[in-house]
């Protein structure tokens, strides 16, 4: 056994993909670029997840767009970018300079779009490690209704993220009621992964105007309100599909939290919401859970996952 404060092994293994450690930030909350290289060395984390993009721009919902609530926040933003194009003009090479290793958050409005914006993605660059399919948006041939609460939605939209060639990881939704049949669907489609879970869709009203607080109508609560919620995802699906690797993701504040996703039965992390009150939070986090590891003599990060179930 190692002692207290010796070396931890954080490496892990997201399909094909291996990553110096578990710890990457979430898609929506650290932009679109290298944004948070001003804060700390990007490399340090396992993996940068960018803002998501479309295969054309998108200007996303009108103001406003945040609101704090009790245990976390709503957001409106209305997945607002520049398209893929302008992303890997403009922004990408920042994330190369910086030696980030990149997952690209890519989603659409129709089964055609995802496929656009993964062709653009084919062959881009070596930095680009993987592309993460958030499923969790309005699917305008099904009446709009979410791709994510749709086991055949959610299959065609990956499928058609196949395009890119690049290990796809498929972002689902809390609110699916059927979210095991949901997550087999997007497997059985080819995702290498699942990152578990999106935002729960919420409401705030501003009682005093007598109106909705959000220019989008309603929004996605994030923070510590969401934990529990991604936890308990994350371990249904981990008990039904226990081959297929998972990224949890929902709450994540600090390396005790991680350490928990890890022992429900994920095999990374991602960072969200800390990061807009503390744009260290990622490697925070990271440190804590090596902390963590190495104080309850963990040799082996890897040997975390699964932990609460066994």
């Amino acid at each position: 056994m190692s002692r207290r404060g010796a070396s931890v092994d954080l490496t892990t293994t997201i399909g094909t993909v291996e990553l110096p450690n578990p710890v990457m930030t979430a898609s929506g909350t650290a932009g679109h670029g290298a944004e948070l290289a001003a804060y700390f060395d990007l490399a340090q984390l396992g993996a940068v997840v960018v803002k998501s993009l479309s295969a054309d721009p998108w200007p996303g919902n009108a103001p406003p767009r945040l609101k704090p609530v009790a245990g976390g926040m709503l957001n409106s933003v209305g997945l607002q970018g520049p398209g893929v194009g302008a992303w890997l003009e403009r922004d990408l090479p920042a994330l190369e300079a910086a030696g980030a290793r990149v997952v690209v958050s890519i989603w659409g409005r129709r089964v055609e779009e995802y496929a656009r914006a993964a062709a653009l993605l084919a062959s881009a660059s070596p930095a680009i490690v993987a592309i993460e399919v958030n499923v969790s948006c309005p699917n305008l041939d099904d009446g709009r209704e979410m791709f994510a609460r749709s086991p055949a939605a959610t299959a065609a939209a990956v499928e058609a993220a196949g395009a890119a060639r690049l290990p796809r990881w498929a972002k689902l939704s809390p609110g699916a009621a059927n979210l095991v049949e949901v997550a087999r669907a997007a497997v059985d489609a080819g995702a290498a992964a699942l990152t578990l879970v999106n935002t729960l869709p919420g409401l705030a009203i501003s009682a005093d105007l007598r109106q909705l607080a959000l220019g989008g109508g309603g929004g996605g609560l994030s923070g510590p309100a969401l934990h529990a919620v991604a936890l308990r995802a994350v371990s249904d699906v981990a008990a039904e599909l226990p081959e297929v690797p998972i990224i949890g993701v929902g709450g994540v504040m600090s390396g005790l939290q991680a350490a928990e996703f890890l022992l429900a039965g994920a095999r990374a992390v991602q960072v969200g919401t800390a990061t807009l009150l503390d744009p260290r939070a990622p490697v925070r986090v990271l440190t804590e859970l090596r902390r963590w590891c190495a104080a309850r003599r963990v040799e082996r990060v890897a040997d975390l996952v699964g932990g609460a179930r066994d």
